[in-house]
């Protein structure tokens, strides 16, 4: 849908050099029968130019492409009512792109949400410089955690304050729907424990916005279509609980230097795997840790996460993330593959996969 409404703007603003030419004599254009004067040939070049710049905005993913969409499309219906029975069904052309405008528009709107809370999780841990994690920072964890501490390159590297993921891949509510590609990004803040998660997927070749926000405490999930109408959300204690899983989740898999947290108990140890507690504004969740003699951590599991079933309400079953193909990235080892599954009494289900695309710690802008 994104590639057929970027081909609709390109050809409507290449026929608009139609006029362009025919003001300035540099050819004979039939279509046109009203003579065109060189001023106005100047303004059908400039919608042009500015259907071909929102083109380029929108190919590169850039939220204000809607702007000098925007702009040409006044100007472009201006020109057509001008020369009403040579170029009327370019009204047909501006209508689409104006329906396009509207969804831009609400995607903006929503994903400035995301951002806008992001600049103040930066701005406040932007406040404290983290010193460096050392071998005495490990002591208290449990071997296979310090193993693995040791193997991903963390020890002698800043501690972590916040960091930045970036995902792609495919979700899906169950075995029956289709899946659904999506691109991510998102943020989490140690101090106050915080996850931002931004995703822009596509259903029925439609586009989806979703924003998953976990702070103080509280957690919500708005999905919306066309990043207008809402077709999920959820919060609640339920959702509280899950994005705790979650935000630890994250810790474990993609920001080890950050398992000196004292938030997080050590509770037992077997062989190679070990269980842990996390408690953030009084919501206790338990995890179990699985790592290899490699000291890569293979999967997690939790029994206190919660999904929601087709009645929408939300029951709290098993959930692991299983991990695999570890890359060197920022300058250590990480999970670059992963999958989410919930272990129902029927069966299991994988409703995501993920594939990471960027990992930042304690950047500086977003």
């Amino acid at each position: 849908m994104r590639y057929l409404f970027i081909t609709l703007m390109l050809i409507h603003g290449l026929i608009h050099l139609l006029g362009f030419v025919k003001a300035f004599k540099w050819a004979e254009i039939s279509q046109l029968t009203h003579p065109i004067s060189r001023n106005t040939g100047l303004l059908w070049l400039l919608a042009t130019l500015l259907l071909l710049s929102a083109v380029v905005l929108l190919s590169i993913s850039n939220n204000h492409w809607w702007i000098p969409a925007s702009v040409a499309v006044l100007l472009s219906q201006g020109l057509i009512i001008n020369t009403w029975q040579d170029a009327k069904f370019g009204t047909i052309a501006n209508l689409l792109i104006l329906l396009g405008i509207v969804v831009g528009i609400g995607s903006w709107h929503f994903s400035r949400i995301y951002r806008l809370d992001v600049q103040t999780g930066l701005v406040q841990s932007l406040q404290h410089t983290p010193d460096i994690l050392t071998e005495t920072d490990l002591t208290p964890l449990p071997e296979p955690v310090q193993r693995y501490l040791r193997y991903s390159g963390v020890v002698g590297q800043p501690k972590i304050t916040h960091f930045k993921l970036c995902f792609s891949g495919q979700i899906r509510k169950n075995e029956q729907s289709e899946w659904m590609p999506f691109h991510s990004e998102q943020f989490n803040f140690m101090e106050p424990a915080t996850r931002l998660f931004f995703m822009k997927a596509e259903m029925k070749k439609l586009p989806v916005d979703g924003y998953h926000k976990f702070a103080d405490g509280d957690a919500f999930m708005d999905i919306r279509l066309l990043s207008l109408f809402r077709v999920q959300y959820q919060h609640g204690a339920e959702m509280d609980t899950a994005e705790t899983v979650t935000f630890f989740n994250d810790m474990c898999c993609l920001a080890p230097a950050t398992l000196i947290d004292p938030r997080i108990q050590w509770l037992e140890t077997a062989g190679n795997n070990v269980k842990a507690s996390f408690t953030n504004h009084g919501i206790s969740i338990t995890a179990w840790l699985y790592f290899n003699d490699q000291g890569q951590l293979i999967n997690f599991t939790s029994g206190d996460r919660y999904a929601a079933g087709e009645d929408n309400l939300m029951r709290q079953i098993p959930w692991s993330t299983p991990l695999r193909n570890y890359q060197t990235i920022e300058g250590g080892q990480h999970p670059v593959d992963a999958e989410t599954i919930y272990h129902y009494p029927e069966g299991q289900l994988c409703y995501g996969t993920f594939q990471l695309t960027g990992l930042a710690y304690n950047p500086t802008s977003n």
